[in-house]
């Protein structure tokens, strides 16, 4: 007789209650490897690694850039195309030929010795027009757009010999002789260079807030490489129709003397940057950067006869508060004249003491 226990057969597995042949989860198979919970398709293995955290997040901070960067192309070229118009420089506009350039300027005046006016960066010869309009009683007075500003055509090379070479061109275009020269800003280095090379054509010459040294001044070698189409075309065009911005570069450098600038006044600073070629001619400026002379070859203006003036802005934050005096000492003039409570435009803020000076340098004038 042989035994039974409960009358289940010693080697018949155990049947739950999930079906005829399944086999209870909680046994193990006849590998040893743990039971697999129900609806599993296969054993994970133990020892497979785990990414590290910084590598998930790196690649999700991939994915986001990538995601980022497609979206501000496609915004940059539909926002390109929506703002391609060019605007039309303003009627009655007087223009000369200065060799390859087709040169913008104004005049004010009937009679006296000339005086002719010369802008500084991203300004054009309507900043002038406050300290002209008050020249213009006992002078004849003239202002020009230089090469890649204000409505003159614009052509390669943006650098100083080309608007020097436009500068002595305009003289003889118009057949001024010896004229008192007025370089605002960077545009001391035009009138500098331009009495360097002909000093018997220049009757006087002012620095006004501004050393004509080359500084190195201007974006990086490579600025030009990082900001590139389409994306510097709509940071330029952002800049430019922002009303915020043009406002608030023009009270940094302008100061609380002066006037608050109302639409008019905008549009008037916004316009040269949005005619036909002005977006090329400021990208070729910035490579060359701001224009300037070697301090050796400035230092020879000392043996030219002409008078010279140095006129700053007090506040001008531009330059070193020692930079006036030492502009008056590198280029033989007298001691600068500074403005009180002036910062770097002082032909806005401050143009009755500027005018003041371009009369007593054109009373010395060399006849």
């Amino acid at each position: 007789m042989i035994d039974q226990d409960d009358g289940a057969a010693p080697d018949r597995p155990r049947r739950d209650d999930h079906g005829p042949g399944a086999v209870s989860a909680g046994v193990e198979d006849r590998t040893g490897a743990p039971p697999m919970p129900p609806g599993t398709a296969g054993p994970v293995p133990a020892d497979r690694p785990r990414r590290p955290w910084w590598r998930r997040w790196a690649r999700r901070l991939g994915l986001t850039v990538l995601a980022l960067a497609v979206c501000a192309t496609l915004f940059s070229f539909i926002y390109n195309a929506a703002t391609a118009g060019r605007a039309r420089p303003p009627a009655g506009l007087t223009y000369v030929r200065t060799g390859d350039l087709l040169t913008r300027y104004r005049a004010w005046g009937s009679g006296g010795s000339p005086i002719v006016l010369v802008h500084g960066a991203a300004e054009s010869a309507d900043t002038w027009e406050p300290v002209a309009e008050l020249l213009a009683r006992d002078h004849r007075v003239y202002a020009l757009d230089l090469n890649g500003s204000g409505y003159t055509s614009r052509r390669a090379p943006y650098d100083l010999d080309h608007q020097t070479r436009q500068l002595l061109g305009f003289l003889d275009a118009l057949g001024l002789r010896r004229p008192v020269l007025v370089g605002h800003s960077s545009g001391a280095a035009t009138i500098a260079d331009a009495a360097l090379r002909s000093p018997d054509r220049v009757g006087g010459l002012m620095f006004l807030d501004g050393d004509a040294l080359s500084t190195g001044a201007g974006p990086p070698p490579a600025f030009r490489h990082l900001v590139i189409p389409p994306y510097r075309t709509t940071i330029l065009r952002l800049v430019v129709r922002s009303d915020w911005v043009i406002r608030t570069i023009y009270s940094a450098q302008c100061g609380p003397g002066c006037p608050r600038l109302d639409a008019a006044g905008v549009e008037e600073w916004r316009r040269p940057f949005q005619v036909a070629g002005a977006e090329s001619g400021i990208w070729g400026m910035l490579r060359y950067g701001v224009p300037g002379l070697p301090p050796d070859r400035l230092t020879r203006l000392r043996s030219t006869g002409m008078p010279k003036a140095v006129v700053y802005g007090a506040e001008d934050h531009v330059f070193a508060k020692d930079s006036a005096a030492q502009t008056a000492r590198r280029i033989g003039a007298p001691d600068p004249t500074l403005l009180p409570g002036a910062r770097h435009l002082t032909l806005i803020s401050a143009p009755a003491q500027v005018a003041r000076a371009v009369e007593d340098l054109a009373a010395r004038r060399t006849p």
